[in-house]
Parts: structure tokens; sequence; C-alpha cells
């Protein structure tokens, strides 16, 4: 438990201060213990935290299981054990400074999709006392630019066949920041004026002091997120965030892992984005502390993940909902490739119950499949399905509960005063824990709006039910007001999914002149299958109020827009029908 001042002193980023003050002396007397009835608490407790940074706490695991593999690119079949990664950490943790004189708090980028080099860098930025932030591969050098700017990233890495966006984006800085190349292949070539990274890596002879000392109140990670709203913006979270979100989800209760041995190893695929906080903290620093094997897979397709489920083992699985639709409908996706998967997490979006039930079915026994909510501004889990959970119409589609050292309440979010609803009421979902960001970089005002009274306010709606499940059921800045009716779009797409001709789905808000907004849907239909609009609108209708009815129309697209993390992005089927009409 902590004791009072400590959120001060270890979990408030110093310089954003000034930022929130209101917030932080609330939070000085944060506690699990004696909290209000409809404020929600881990039913497992609390478990103790590290006073470590993230390389204190890693970085051991990594000489224990020396001997085992690490990461396996599962396009090239480039791979590392344990060992490999921690002295290859090490010597980029020596060179980077010493060359490019890098002192504690700079900051590096990493522009990368997920590869098994992704986890020396990480680990060696931050053994070096340096400061991280990760950018999308696929974005053009105007939006690698503005986050280079935005973070003052020093140095930049990146695959050989990303240096041109990477000139292309330091360019449009105007600033010198040196770039690292990674080789994707033995025969790629470094090109001019840019550092091999495998020079870096293998040099054993650098000298130098060790790196200034690091405290786990320091700023170690710098996402970036949009928040509830608006343009993406930086997200502080320090080595006591990041560790103690580690912590939290290794307690027994919610811990699936087993530690390596000679015969046997856990294995996942990781097809989620390390640059983003779902990938990079639960598929590589999680597998990396539970000494698991992670094949990487650079970009999803397929024919790739086919290759991992015949290749490899796979027994703990991270996904998003999508990724839960390919392995149902794809046809040679086959029950033998789960035969060693002790647990299936999905997060990033809700996955419908229904989904839960084809999943099962293809599999032909039962297994654990779990639901975890959280956000890059928590670290990021918050709530998640401990061991045991089972699978009923009544729990699917639930988050799970939350966490050790965590507080939730549901609040509406038209007051003010965030007095905590009960159970089975829907409102806005607040939080408190020490994975909660300090704040916003660079970013005052918008780091005060995020708390309110010291309560991290999420934009997430939801509920809780009377066995403290947890539900999110929409976006605030996502519900569509029919004459005054809030309508959740997520409620509407489950419906919608449920029909047996309908594969994927989507809704938004359009306006309307009588209603205000009334929903229309987007939706992909399965495979030769012949779909009547008017058939689905009446199935729509005989399962929601008339308010909810698919008044703005239905909308055929061979996909649903989603970003890399499985969240629709709603706002840019609104910007079509604003542009087109449809």
């Amino acid at each position: 438990m902590y004791s009072k001042g400590v959120w001060l002193k270890r979990f408030i980023n110093k310089n954003l201060l000034s930022c929130y003050k209101r917030n932080i002396l609330n939070l000085r007397t944060f506690s699990t213990n004696n909290v209000n009835s409809n404020v929600l608490t881990c039913d497992s407790g609390d478990v103790d935290l590290p006073d470590s940074t993230i390389p204190e706490f890693i970085l051991p695991k990594l000489e224990e299981y020396h001997k085992y593999t690490a990461s396996e690119c599962a396009t090239t079949g480039r791979k590392y054990t344990f060992g490999q990664v921690r002295k290859k950490c090490k010597n980029l943790n020596k060179a980077i400074r010493h060359i490019f004189k890098l002192q504690k708090g700079d900051v590096v980028a990493i522009l990368l999709p997920n590869c098994p080099e992704f986890a020396i860098s990480a680990l060696g930025i931050l053994e070096a006392g340096l400061v991280l932030t990760t950018l999308n591969p696929i974005y053009t050098p105007d939006e690698i630019s503005k986050q280079l700017i935005d973070s003052s990233a020093k140095v930049l890495i990146t695959q050989v066949q990303g240096v041109n966006n990477a000139k292309a984006a330091v360019q449009l800085t105007q600033k010198h920041i040196p770039i690292i190349a990674i080789k994707r292949l033995q025969n790629d070539s470094i090109p001019e004026g840019v550092i091999d990274f495998e020079e870096l890596v293998n040099n054993n002879d650098i000298s130098i002091s060790d790196a200034d000392h690091v405290k786990s109140s320091d700023l170690a990670f710098l996402p970036y997120s949009s928040g509830t709203t608006g343009l993406p913006k930086g997200v502080e979270l320090t080595h006591h965030n990041i560790i103690s979100n580690l912590c939290e989800i290794s307690h027994k209760d919610y811990n699936y892992f087993d530690p390596p041995t000679d015969s046997s190893q856990d294995v996942t695929a990781a097809v989620l984005p390390y640059y983003h906080i779902y990938g990079f903290c639960l598929s590589l620093l999680n597998m990396a502390y539970n000494g698991a094997k992670t094949v990487t897979i650079e970009k999803f397709t397929p024919e790739v993940y086919l290759s991992v489920l015949q290749k490899h083992p796979l027994s703990i699985i991270y996904v998003a909902p999508p990724l839960v639709l390919f392995f149902i409908s794809h046809p040679h996706v086959k029950a033998e490739h789960f035969d060693h998967l002790k647990v299936l997490t999905s997060g990033a979006a809700p996955l419908g119950h229904s989904d839960e039930e084809r999943f099962i079915k293809k599999l032909g026994r039962e297994t654990n499949i779990c639901q975890g909510y959280g956000l890059t501004e928590t670290s990021p889990i918050l709530t998640y399905s401990p061991k045991g959970t089972k699978r009923t119409e009544h729990s699917s589609g639930s988050v799970g509960k939350v966490v050790p050292n965590t507080l939730i309440k549901i609040v509406s979010p038209d007051d003010p005063t965030g007095t905590p609803l009960g159970p089975n009421e829907k409102g806005e979902l607040l939080t408190k824990g020490p994975q909660v960001m300090g704040g916003y970089h660079k970013r005052e005002e918008e780091s005060k709006n995020a708390f309110l009274d010291g309560w991290f306010r999420t934009g997430d709606i939801g509920y809780y039910n009377e066995q403290k499940q947890v539900f999110i059921t929409d976006r605030i800045k996502e519900l569509i007001k029919v004459k005054g009716y809030q309508v959740a779009p997520a409620e509407l797409e489950a419906v919608i999914r449920d029909h047996p001709s309908i594969e994927d789905a989507a809704v938004i808000g359009i306006p309307h002149s009588k209603y205000g907004e009334v929903p229309r849907a987007y939706i992909v239909p399965k495979k030769d299958v012949t779909l009547d609009i008017e058939d689905l609108k009446k199935y729509v209708a005989v399962k929601v109020a008339p308010y909810k009815q698919l008044q703005g129309g239905v909308q055929i697209l061979e996909n649903i827009p989603k970003n890399p993390s499985g969240k629709i992005l709603r706002r840019q089927l609104k910007m079509g029908f604003e542009k087109n009409g449809v």
C-alpha cells in the first residue's frame, strides 16, 4: 500500500506540478481502503510495488532466462536469446551515450514495425537513462516530424526500409537528428549518412561511465495519444507508472504465464504494434519479464499469421477483436492450431458474446477468453478478467474486473461533484492508480482538464454489474444524440454483428433536421452471402428501441476502417459522409 505523500514523490512528473496541483494534493492521501461502496476496487487486494526503474525490473530477468529464445521474426527468421538481447542492450546503452553525447532525460524516437530489434532498442534506450517515444512506421514524413519536434527527440532509430521517410521527416524539423538504421535482411545496405545499428549493439569495446542515476519517478515513455479529443498528445509515463501496471497484472489471480524450462516455454505472436501502449507493455515488456518467446509480426497478413499458427505452439495470445474474427472466419485456421492455447486476451474494443461463442465452437473446447480495458494514459491496464472467470451471456462482453492498486468509479458526465453511481447505472468511467499518467507533454490546460478532483477522466461510457464486472459501452464524444436520447454506437454494432450475414459493422451519427442525429450503419457482409438491406433494418428494429433504429441508412463496405490496435475510425466514416454523403 502507499504511504501518505508517495504519489507526490513517485507518480507526478515534477515539471507538471504547477499544471494540476489540485489533483496532486488529492492524490497524496490516495488509498484503496475505506472507499465509497460504489467505488470499485480489486477483489484480490493490492500488490507490493517496487521502487525501481524499468531496466532494474526487466533486465535481471533477461539474465535469468539467458539461454531461452526471446524473440523471432515471423518472416525473416532472425532471432535472439534473452542473453543476446541483454548484451546488445548494454552495448547500445553505452554507444548511444558515447557517440551522441546524450544526457539523462533526452528523448530517442523509435520508428519501427514489430521486430526483434525493437526490444533491444527500447531497453537499451531506457538503460541509458533516456526517454523513449515511439512512432507508427506507416506515418508520413509530416506526421513523423511533428512528433519529433513536440517530443524534442535527439536520435531516431528505424529500419533500412524506413530511412527515406525518416530523412524527409528530419529535414522538415530543421534540426540535426541522427538516424540509426536496422537491417531487416543481412544483405540490406546502410544508406549514406546513416549509422548501422549492428555496429552499435555489437561493439563491446566502448568504455564510458555508467548512465546518470534514474529514479522510478522519472519520465520513461512518451507515447502519443489523441486522448478523449483533439490532436495527438505526448503522454508522460514514468518508470513507476509502467512497473506498477506490470506488477498489477502479474498478480497470481491474473497471471497465466509459466516460467520457461528446458522442455517448455510460453509463446505468443506479437501482432499488436509495439509502438502502441498495448503492444509495448503486454507483448514486449510483459513477455520479457515472464521469459516467454515472442514471434514478431511486422505487418498482419493472413498468410503470415497462418504460417505462425502452423510453426509455433502459441500459448498466450493478445489480440484485438478483428483478429478473433479472422480466427473464426478463415477456412485455413484450424482447431489444432490452438492446441497449446492457455488464454486469449482481447482488448482495444469490446469482443461480443456471439464472437466468443463462435471462437469456442471453432476450437471445439473451452479455453480462457479474457478481456481487458485501459488507455495509453493508464500504462495501459485498468481492468482484466481474473482467472476462473466463467463465460456466460451475463458476463460476456465485460472487460473484466479492476486490477490491484486501482480505483474505478462511474459518474454522470454532467455531475461536477463526481459522485459515484451504483451498479448498472451508465456514466463516465473515472480512475485512480499508480499506473495513471502525470499529464500531457507541454499541455498544461489539457492536463488539468484530464482530471476531476484527482480522478483521471477516461472519456469512456460504461457501467458495472452486481458482480463488479465492468462494461464499456462507448466514448463520450461518439454517443449519438437522437431526440435528446443517447445512443451508443457499440451497442448497435453488437446487434448488427449478430446477424448471420454480417462479418463486421460500424455505426456513426449523422445530422437529421428533425431528430438532431440518427444512427447510420456501415457493414461488411460475409463472403458469398446475398444481403437484403431492408431485412437487416427490420432485424435491428425488433431488437432496439425506436430511436436507436438505423434511420440514417446502411452502407456496404469492403472493410471497416480501424487503427492498428483495432479501434473503429468513426471520424474517418463521418468525414466521408460529410464530404460525399456516403
